[in-house]
């Protein structure tokens, strides 16, 4: 078995990235975020990139510094709220984006993964988000054809995982990893700790290894996106 462990997010990225690509991140707001390999990213000064994610982090952290780096030519996703340099850039025209719903675009990424390249969906029938789409009828209901998401790249965060790269992601923090994980053509996983091969419970494991090329333990810094607490 090709040996999946790295020492670091820049070794573990070394000869995958190129100008141009679509990268798909893990992550929610700035929970469950690959915040190593995202500044890694930053740091080779790889540019032109399209990225499919539920947003951009914060103007300082996650994907935020790609924005800010100009690095990203192109956004994929359902929510610009939070990142006042994505909104910037995407009300002054410097920034192309492709909206989609959240549920949409969680199953087009799942979709990419599971070799299924498009699905009809009711969801955006309506709007602006169904122009240009195809639509057809289902049982007297209308729907729209919503293509799969296969990415040149995912990068992950998980909560553990082994050497042959199965990963176990913590509570809230699975929201996209997962999807985002399965419709890469190469995945690349960060987690707090990895553990010895075969200490996971096969069962709680939520991404096989077989989807995962590259892994690294990493550092992190886990800010709160909004911090909300009760007066003394």
């Amino acid at each position: 078995m090709k040996k999946k462990v790295y020492p670091d997010a820049a070794a573990a990225l070394e000869g995958v990235l190129s100008d141009g690509m679509l990268i798909a991140a893990g992550g929610f707001g700035l929970c469950g975020i690959p915040e190593n390999l995202i500044a890694a990213i930053r740091d080779s000064g790889v540019k032109d990139l399209t990225v499919a994610s539920n947003n951009a982090g914060v103007d300082d952290f996650g994907l935020g510094v790609l924005l800010q780096s100009k690095q990203v030519r192109k956004m994929i996703s359902s929510y610009v709220g939070e990142n006042a340099e994505f909104m910037r850039q995407y009300l002054s025209g410097e920034l192309e984006l492709e909206f989609n719903p959240q549920g949409t675009l969680a199953e087009r990424m799942r979709a990419g993964g599971a070799g299924i390249p498009g699905f009809y969906t009711k969801t955006g029938v309506g709007t602006v988000i169904a122009d240009g789409k195809e639509h057809k009828e289902f049982d007297g209901e209308t729907y729209i054809l919503e293509r799969g998401i296969v990415a040149d790249l995912s990068i992950v965060k998980a909560w553990k995982g082994d050497a042959q790269g199965n990963l176990m992601y913590r509570k809230t923090a699975r929201n996209f990893n997962p999807n985002a994980a399965t419709c890469g053509r190469i995945c690349i996983a960060e987690v707090e700790e990895i553990v010895p091969v075969g200490s996971l419970d096969p069962d709680s494991i939520h991404t096989p290894g077989i989807f995962v090329h590259r892994i690294i333990q990493g550092e992190f810094e886990k800010r709160i996106e909004q911090r909300t607490i009760r007066a003394a």
